[in-house]
């Protein structure tokens, strides 16, 4: 009732009788997902009146909507805003941060983001056109999704497209691509058509209804298109799935009911790959990640689980009734699909036995029967922009200079397609399109990679369906990563108003200084991070710098206790007094000492800290995490450090990364 609410409460601003009022706005952001979100309040919070139109009627996308267990690659690249969101999670389970949460609790951040920001939102309406006066889009009309409303125009200065399925960027005559390009497109590797071996079939699973007869027809779900050759391109887009947010607790538990249109036979393809794979866990189905209050994040695993291969292709590009259907077919295949490992016999018990202990929570996605409305879109267009990241920057072989945001993870596609080999004689089912290649550490997004040609669009700023290959899209398109690139859109968008500039001709380099001086744009104290890599060589004598990903950044030091007495010191730079809270950053590895001495000074205060490596909790993907050392009064340019060292009672590696000071609000 209170968004229905919100809903009138906007539209009649916008709307008298049957005809539509103009209005105008500094900026309008499409897609209430979580960079709509962060867009609109960082616009807000620059002075600049702006709209955020949801198409829906719920914000924060797939961050509310079920994938609480975040992809995030390296917590480096979180920084701003999208930070900011993860702290305000830790706050609310008593934490300095949280990658691990319940859909409810990322839906109240996000409603709070709004209200804090007293954006305006115009829940309900999707966009019908644009209109552009040469180069630039002077207004968006809009249909109201429930029909009642008439249809809305509204005019602004600048745009920016939040949405995962680039409707905006589209209907404004903006250069894109579906589907994958030909490796020899931009001399990638990845790219393309792919055969591997991770979520697939093992050999041997015959693809007809009757085993053995091709002219029973194939099973369903397969296709009968013949596999194109590796790395060549096509208009195949990676699996759509839903993250499902279920839960084991059974007074919070509602039953999975049987879709009314469940067909059994559309999972008779996993019947078979469990009787091919004799084992009988459903974790070897799904992932079940844990989530607060014993609920769950599910995903896709294996060779026939949540992912509905080949059922999205013509998405993207579809009429809004049209992605209604796809919707609806994937919510039926799912939840056919979790009725089908809980009740049909065919399933060994100890599978069936493990479903029924889960059920839809009662106290999530209320409105929507207690499963989310937001379905994974994992990939939809992609803009061909000023500048397309590909592979070369994935693996840091070109490193740009006007990044405004940075990604970190692998170069990720799920399948694209399931179709049928044949191999030493035998037809069988596999799937393909699954990528998961590291690239290596951290690597800048560039700023043109988020604007359009400019004689294409010069007031429009993409930062989720954004200019890059397919498999440079995989790594980038991460929750945090779109949370950063879309303030650093609404920076950049509020610095074209001011500067009366396109937004391609913006001074990038001041978009980069606002997460040195004002990263949430309120004036609060930033944060201070000292990395390994800002200590200087010499003062890291003796001790090994070891580059991986299990770390804070591209690299961190490690040390043998056995070794000559050492130590690293940290200085901290105070450039405001107050209090403050230090971190260390610490990394969960099979030669780290199970206990760890870090010495700190700050001002006239000398202790030494204990870091017992059994106390640390880790929750989510990494396998580290920041660790409090302590409060101190800071006082600006007063002595502040903290020191490693292979003294006292350590076992051991000693790992020195990261040194974090937050000042208390």
């Amino acid at each position: 009732m209170k968004k229905l609410l919100s809903v009138v409460v906007v539209a009649s601003m916008l709307l008298y009788g049957s005809c539509a009022r103009q209005v105008d706005y500094d900026v309008c952001v499409y897609g209430g997902t979580s960079a709509g979100v962060i867009a609109a309040y960082a616009v807000a919070k620059q002075g600049k009146k702006v709209v955020l139109i949801e198409p829906g009627y719920r914000l924060g996308g797939m961050s509310s909507g079920g994938l609480g267990h975040t992809d995030i690659g390296n917590k480096q690249v979180v920084k701003g805003l999208s930070l900011d969101f993860y702290r305000r999670v830790g706050a609310h389970y008593g934490a300095l941060e949280n990658w691990v949460f319940e859909p409810k609790v990322a839906e109240q951040i996000f409603n709070d983001f709004i209200s804090r920001g007293n954006v305006e939102v115009l829940y309900g309406h999707r966009i019908l056109s644009a209109s552009k006066s040469g180069a630039s889009i002077t207004s968006v009309k809009l249909e109201n999704i429930d029909k009642f409303m008439g249809r809305v125009k509204v005019n602004a200065k600048v745009f920016i497209d939040c949405s995962y399925e680039g409707d905006l960027m589209a209907r404004a005559g903006v250069s894109y691509i579906v589907g994958r390009e030909p490796n020899s497109q931009y001399g990638e590797t990845w790219d393309g058509v792919q055969m591997l071996e991770k979520h697939q079939f093992p050999d041997g699973i015959d693809p007809y209804v009757v085993e053995g007869d091709p002219s029973s027809g194939l099973l369903w779900g397969i296709s009968d298109e013949k596999l194109a050759e590796k790395g060549s391109g096509d208009n195949k887009v990676q699996a759509y799935n839903y993250r499902i947010c279920l839960t084991y607790d059974k007074d919070n538990q509602l039953p999975i009911e049987k879709p009314a249109d469940y067909d059994a036979s559309r999972y008779e393809l996993l019947l078979r790959l469990i009787q091919t794979r004799k084992t009988h866990r459903l974790h070897d189905y799904f992932i079940i990640s844990p989530m607060p209050n014993n609920k769950t994040d599910i995903n896709n695993n294996g060779g026939f689980s949540s992912d509905m291969i080949g059922m999205n292709h013509n998405y993207p590009e579809a009429s809004y009734k049209e992605r209604e259907k796809i919707i609806a077919a994937h919510k039926s295949y799912t939840m056919g699909l979790l009725w089908f490992m809980g009740n049909d016999e065919r399933v060994p018990e100890a599978i069936r036995s493990s479903m029924l202990k889960m059920g839809l929570p009662k106290d999530e996605y209320v409105e929507y029967g207690h499963w989310t409305p937001q379905l994974y879109i994992r990939e939809a267009r992609r803009m061909v922009g000023e500048y397309v990241a590909t592979q070369a920057d994935c693996e840091s072989k070109t490193i740009v200079e006007d990044g405004v945001g940075m990604a970190a993870y692998t170069m990720d596609s799920h399948n694209c397609q399931r179709v049928v080999i044949e191999k030493e004689g035998k037809a069988m089912v596999k799937n393909e399109g699954d990528v998961q290649i590291s690239g290596g550490g951290p690597y800048p997004v560039s700023y043109r990679s988020i604007t359009p040609k400019r004689e294409e669009c010069d007031n429009l700023l993409v930062p989720v369906c954004l200019s890059a290959s397919h498999i440079a899209y995989g790594s980038i398109r991460m929750e945090p990563v779109f949370m950063l690139l879309a303030q650093s859109a609404a920076k950049a968008a509020c610095l074209a108003i001011d500067g009366g500039v396109k937004v391609q001709e913006v001074d990038v380099k001041a978009i980069q200084r606002m997460y040195d001086e004002n990263s949430l744009l309120d004036g609060s104290t930033p944060d201070i991070v000292v990395d390994d890599a800002d200590i200087a060589d010499e003062s890291c004598a003796g001790w090994q710098r070891v580059v991986a990903r299990n770390g804070y950044g591209r690299s961190y030091m490690v040390l043998n206790p056995t070794a000559k007495k050492q130590s690293m010191r940290y200085n901290i730079n105070i450039k405001e007094s107050g209090k403050y809270t230090l971190y260390t950053y610490f990394i969960k590895r099979g030669e780290s000492s199970k206990k760890s001495v870090i010495s700190v000074v700050a001002g006239d205060k000398k202790e030494q800290i204990v870091i017992n490596a059994d106390n640390v909790v880790i929750k989510g993907q990494t396998t580290s995490t920041w660790v409090p050392i302590g409060e101190y009064d800071l006082q600006q340019g007063g002595e502040c450090y903290v020191e490693y060292t292979n003294e006292g009672d350590v076992t051991g590696q000693i790992v020195a990364d990261a040194v974090l000071a937050v000042k208390k609000r």
